[in-house]
């Protein structure tokens, strides 16, 4: 579906997913939930409309880039819509980030407020209310920003319409939202698959938003489902490990409001699909996104979940799996993903050169390897390059080998990924020692440490092994297949 097919030029999302409940008679309705406060719609569109004057009448002009880099809450919710609002380009960052991280992005975007606290917004949303912009529905709304395969940052440019397209696609497709729902992510709004969880899927309808500024411990997680009991519940593959693992520890859990459970981020293993079935009694709807297109565009339905499959295409989007040459392949036929859908990208933000290489007219290259069997079920079949997805977020190898070798102790190393018990991906590193002989101490413990200091903090090799030396080609060149094809690690 194309949004031009549906939506006027004149469109602004901050005004259909916000004030548009209140003109359809929601306003009293809950908008968001949570230990920071409650919000309903129309308290929620007058401080996005008092936070948008405010933004404009201190100087920042349409177009602007507003960074975002604040805990979930309802003072996230009132800057990323206010900033829709007045015109401006939302640009929300991950606040575990290392400062010189979000130095590198800010330089990037050319943002001109930076917004840290949230008492200020919270006080500029008590600014006597403007009105919403008049925005054109192809205009620029949002970045997000997602690791290159070298580490770099690139920001994925998102249209006023890719929300909507991912509301009348998935978020009704799929999840079937109502206004009686309640939506609770433990990914976190910076993220494009908590961003739709957490915000444009529920007030695409005028449902509820739980949001927790917390760190998603499997007890804290535990605690916001009884307290706030939501209807859709939404984590990463890792998420319900842990959860898995607290509830074998002996924790309990009651997840009888929720009626539907998702993941993405990272491919599902069966196994936790099949424990989480038995310990709670609901399936998890597994699905594969990207930030470049937005939300997910390939799931597992209600009732129809195939354990450790990526399912079928969200009706809107079209997928083809291809070879080198572009040519579609045959059943059960290893290829790479392509997708077509009106929620893709724009650009990357000053990559024009990337941009080229990944979209290709209507269609984008995802970067992963895919095969679909005789049924039309999808198979994940790994990365096309090197790129792991630990947690549901982006870490390059790369980037982790650098801040190892910055050890003095490193001469070289590589990192790969290695599943652990779960069927989960993780760094692993092989790490070549300065001085030869045994390794001093806990070694492979200061390491991670040392990474820990220097990277955000998922982004650490949860095993270490020294060798000797690391398998090269003859030009010099690491050959990471060769550590991928070692035994498993015990875990």
């Amino acid at each position: 579906m194309r949004a031009a097919d549906y939506l006027p030029a004149a469109f602004n999302a901050a005004e259909f997913f916000v004030a548009r409940n209140v003109a359809e008679g929601r306003g009293d309705a809950l908008a968001i939930v949570g230990d920071a406060g409650t919000f309903t719609y129309a308290q929620l569109d007058r401080a996005v409309r008092g936070f948008s004057a405010a933004l404009l009448e201190q100087g920042v002009h349409p177009g602007d880039r507003v960074v975002l880099i604040l805990p979930d809450g309802p003072a996230w919710a009132i800057g990323f819509w206010g900033t829709l609002a007045a015109g401006c380009v939302a640009v929300p960052l991950n606040p575990g980030l290392r400062a010189e991280e979000h130095a590198e992005i800010i330089e990037d975007c050319g943002a001109q407020v930076i917004l840290n606290d949230a008492e200020p917004i919270l006080r500029d949303a008590e600014h006597a209310p403007g009105a919403y912009a008049r925005t054109h529905r192809d205009g620029f709304a949002f970045f997000l920003y997602s690791s290159g395969t070298t580490g770099e940052p690139k920001g994925v440019v998102h249209l006023h319409h890719d929300m909507w397209i991912c509301a009348r696609t998935y978020g009704e497709k799929l999840l079937g939202t109502s206004a009686s729902d309640r939506a609770f992510s433990v990914a976190k709004l910076f993220f494009a698959y908590g961003l739709g969880n957490g915000q444009y899927f529920p007030m695409d309808v005028g449902a509820s938003s739980v949001l927790f500024a917390g760190r998603p411990t499997p007890e804290a997680v535990f605690e916001q489902v009884a307290r706030y009991r939501p209807t859709l519940f939404f984590a990463v593959p890792t998420a319900y490990a842990q959860m898995l693992a607290a509830l074998d520890a002996g924790a309990k859990a009651d997840f009888s409001s929720v009626r539907m459970c998702v993941s993405a981020g990272e491919a599902l293993p069966a196994s936790i699909f099949n424990r989480w079935l038995a310990n709670t009694g609901l399936e998890i709807c597994d699905g594969i996104g990207s930030t470049e297109i937005t939300h997910i565009f390939l799931s597992n339905a209600p009732g129809e979940c195939v354990p450790g499959s990526s399912g079928r295409a969200v009706p809107g989007y079209e997928l083809r799996i291809v070879d080198e040459d572009g040519a579609d392949v045959g059943a059960d036929e290893i290829g790479d993903l392509i997708v077509r859908g009106d929620s893709t990208m724009a650009l990357y933000w000053n990559k024009h050169e990337r941009t080229k290489a990944t979209l290709a007219g209507e269609w984008i290259r995802t970067g992963d390897k895919y095969r679909r069997d005789a049924q039309g079920v999808y198979w994940h079949a790994g990365r096309s390059d090197d790129m792991l997805k630990v947690s549901g977020m982006w870490v390059s190898p790369v980037e982790v080998e650098s801040a190892l070798t910055a050890h003095e102790s490193v001469l070289e190393c590589a990192v790969i990924g290695r599943e652990d018990r779960d069927g989960l991906t993780k760094p692993h590193a092989y790490v070549v020692l300065r001085s030869s002989g045994e390794a001093p101490g806990d070694l492979a413990g200061e390491l991670q440490s040392f990474v820990k200091e220097h990277l955000a903090p998922h982004k650490y090799p949860r095993w270490v092994t020294i060798v000797d030396a690391l398998p090269k080609t003859a030009t010099g060149k690491t050959q990471r297949f060769v550590l991928r094809g070692k035994a498993p690690v015990e875990v």
